[in-house]
């Protein structure tokens, strides 16, 4: 007797389908898994055994073969257990055949025969839902996949409310999605004192997704400008939502199936390893540049990450994805995210402060900054220099716009752009628009155009960095309402860019 069940197994965001065949046949009573499983997969015989005794129900003196195909395929993780068991409970012929193979299954059997939540549950709804399956999951993980409207979601508890959902005694219920979690109100941008050139940066930043690099002494204010920049950004669209919670479902970071409509705002620390920054591990799990797709990512103390951490965020920036090689498989994963970075002008600090710096002033100052690479460098769209406020300064009452002023200017930008860039594929803001989109959108007028070329000529602009110069100058406009590019808007783009008489 052979059975048959479905499963996925993960390749990055991707949910690749399985077959769980199961025979049950004469010979020497064993219980044998194939299928290139890792550890976690080949103890789901125990699981699985253990889980159905729990039950009353006894495997027979016959060998046991379930097969995972395809078989070159590398299958990992505890959720296997769930359709193995479905499998041999059809072999068994204890739940019909026909019903188990319209499903697609996942989740962890505890020894009890309680199954437990696993990570994977949204992408594995969707890749059901190409197939037109059913999705069985752990209960704890229905709310999570039911999100997925075009696949019908079941949760159950434990494995005999699965057995009696499949012999008619007892149907499960369709799950439903879980709560849209608002939009956490973030701190707001009055309370940084002074500081008005790096709040514009900021709102430049955030309505046309630039990379921003802040340089200023210790205490200058430069985390706790972006520490506010979440309270100024739009909530994610539905479409992005679901593109940010695929990568969260595959961390494990969604809370009670929960889809949250705020962009993440990611902060590694500098000590981290490129295989958390970047992503890879056991099982090229998600880092965080992926984990910060459609939001922010905000790197403070940037020249103290490791230099090959700093170097593998070049290809991302540029194509908006991260490509984690291994020796059987290639795991893709989207990472388009606003990059903010935060950095002491020298390695004590005060360089900007003669009677504070170290002796070392002025080299020290190039020494630091010099770990960061030119070509890194020169994918920052904003640079600021974020000044240290006087004590005078902090006793003022607040200044400037409040962070909901701010929203509403950026997300008015920002449908700008979005209809501007309707039907292209792969734009959706400004910093994504490139050759003749570009060219079509913000090509200044004349004497944008000839500000823009006397300042490339002076100050040796790159290739990248009169396109960027660009990208931002339409940002600016968009925030000023302008249907064109003009003098003034390339003007202020150029002056984020050209920081002093060469250009680092």
């Amino acid at each position: 007797m052979i059975a048959r069940a479905y499963t996925v197994a993960f390749e990055g965001v991707e949910a690749r389908h399985v077959e769980v065949q199961c025979a049950v046949t004469p010979g020497v009573p064993a219980f044998s898994l194939v299928g290139l499983p890792d550890k976690a997969v080949s103890e789901a015989r125990d699981r699985v055994r253990t889980a159905l005794t729990s039950m009353a129900i006894a495997l027979p003196s016959k060998r046991i073969t379930v097969n995972l195909s395809p078989a070159d395929l590398p299958k990992e993780g505890s959720h296997f257990d769930l359709p193995i068991a479905l499998a041999l409970l059809a072999a068994l012929e204890i739940i019909p055949k026909d019903a188990i193979e319209g499903t697609t299954s996942l989740g962890e059997l505890s020894l009890d025969g309680t199954i437990m939540p696993v990570i994977g549950a949204l992408p594995a709804a969707m890749a059901a839902a190409e197939e037109d399956r059913t999705l069985l999951c752990p209960k704890a993980s229905g709310a999570e996949a039911a999100w997925v409207g075009a696949a019908h979601v079941i949760g159950a508890a434990t494995l005999a409310d699965v057995v009696r959902h499949y012999t008619g005694q007892s149907p499960l219920p369709p799950a439903q999605p879980g709560e849209v979690t608002p939009p956490a109100l973030g701190r707001d941008l009055r309370d940084v004192k002074g500081q008005e050139r790096a709040k514009r940066a900021l709102e430049i930043a955030a309505a046309g997704r630039h990379h921003l690099m802040l340089i200023g002494t210790p205490g200058s204010g430069k985390s706790m400008l972006a520490a506010r920049l979440p309270g100024i950004l739009p909530p994610l669209s539905a479409r992005e939502a679901l593109e940010t919670s695929m990568i969260h479902s595959l961390a494990g970071l969604l809370d009670e199936g929960g889809i949250s409509r705020t962009r993440p705002f990611r902060e590694p620390h500098h000590t981290a390893s490129m295989a958390a920054i970047v992503g890879g591990g056991r099982r090229a799990s998600p880092g965080e540049i992926s984990l910060a797709h459609n939001g922010v990512l905000f790197m403070d103390e940037f020249p103290e990450f490791s230099r090959t951490v700093l170097e593998t965020l070049r290809q991302p920036i540029e194509t908006g994805e991260v490509m984690i090689a291994r020796a059987n498989a290639h795991v893709t994963y989207p990472s388009r995210f606003m990059l903010i970075a935060a950095a002491n002008p020298c390695k004590c600090g005060y360089l900007s402060e003669p009677s504070r710096a170290c002796g070392r002033a002025p080299v020290c100052g190039e020494d630091y900054l010099g770990r960061i690479s030119g070509p890194l460098m020169d994918r920052f769209d904003l640079r600021v220099e974020v000044p240290p406020v006087s004590f005078a300064d902090l006793d003022l009452p607040p200044s400037g716009d409040s962070s909901a002023d701010v929203a509403a200017r950026v997300a008015a930008a920002q449908a700008v752009q979005s209809a501007r860039f309707e039907g292209m594929d792969g734009m959706r803001l400004n910093s994504d628009a490139e050759g003749g989109a570009l060219d079509a959108v913000a090509t200044p007028d004349a004497e944008g155009r000839a500000l823009l070329t006397r300042m490339a000529e002076r100050f040796g602009l790159s290739a990248r960095g009169y396109h960027r110069v660009l990208r931002v100058a339409r940002t600016i406009a968009d925030l000023d309402g302008s249907p064109e590019v003009r003098r003034p808007h390339v003007a202020e783009a150029a002056s984020y860019r050209i920081t002093s008489a060469k250009e680092t």
